[in-house]
């Protein structure tokens, strides 16, 4: 059983990775789209980058996250203009979540947009729809499974981070301590054991119930899509 302030930490956790999946799509789809349909000079300067996270040890991402936002950073001060700003808070926490993110969900996404044929596209267009509609009613539904999949992989990594976090908005009890946070704090208090083993073991059932999540969405919806499409496969134009 968790405590009231364990169940603030799950509370917060689950708050800041959805925010973080969320705010990471747009740019996940856009940067997806561009490796996987696009072959111009750059593009594999982009593909390095994009992963970069992946590679980099994530203090050094929460690093470069704190040089980018703080008081001196140019994302920093241009949120000092706006009021507002991320460090400290639980948004800088999703924000690292986000990041770390970022990479899983891009991959995902882009194997789902090459698995797509682009004649059919094509075809769709010759049949007199625009590319944007074409798009919209061809290649969306199609790709819709490997977005679900990177989102839900995009939370459990969300979920997880550590490192980037801890670096740039530290851990506030309350405000930015999420899961792992809060299982590295009680690590390094004298009695913490049980509430390390309530927490990693309710860490690695999220985890589970993300990756299984992950694989029975991708599955299902891939399967009412494929189904819908050859139903309604007259309609789609």
């Amino acid at each position: 059983m968790l405590n009231p302030g364990e169940w603030a930490v799950v509370a917060l956790s689950l708050k800041v990775g959805l925010v973080g999946v969320l705010a990471a799509l747009p740019f996940a789809f856009a940067l997806a789209w561009l490796l996987a349909r696009r072959q111009v000079p750059g593009m594999l300067l982009l593909d390095a980058m994009v992963h970069l996270p992946l590679v980099l040890p994530p203090v050094v991402t929460g690093w470069l996250l704190l040089l980018a936002c703080g008081p001196h950073g140019p994302i920093g001060r241009l949120l000092a203009a706006m009021g507002t700003g991320v460090l400290f808070r639980w948004s800088g926490a999703a924000l690292a979540g986000a990041v770390m993110a970022l990479p899983l969900m891009v991959r995902a996404i882009r194997l789902a947009l090459e698995a797509v044929d682009p004649r059919l596209e094509a075809a769709a267009r010759v049949l007199g729809a625009s590319p944007a509609r074409a798009f919209r009613t061809i290649t969306l539904p199609l790709v819709m499974p490997g977005v679900a999949a990177a989102m839900v992989l995009g939370f459990a990594r969300a979920l997880g981070e550590f490192g980037a976090t801890i670096t740039f908005v530290a851990s506030i009890p309350g405000e930015t301590e999420t899961l792992p946070l809060a299982i590295y704090a009680a690590l390094q208090a004298p009695g913490g054991e049980a509430r390390v083993v309530r927490l990693a073991v309710l860490s690695v059932l999220l985890a589970l119930a993300a990756l299984l999540g992950s694989e029975l969405l991708a599955r299902r919806l891939g399967r009412g899509w494929w189904g819908a499409g050859r139903s309604g496969g007259g309609h789609v134009l």
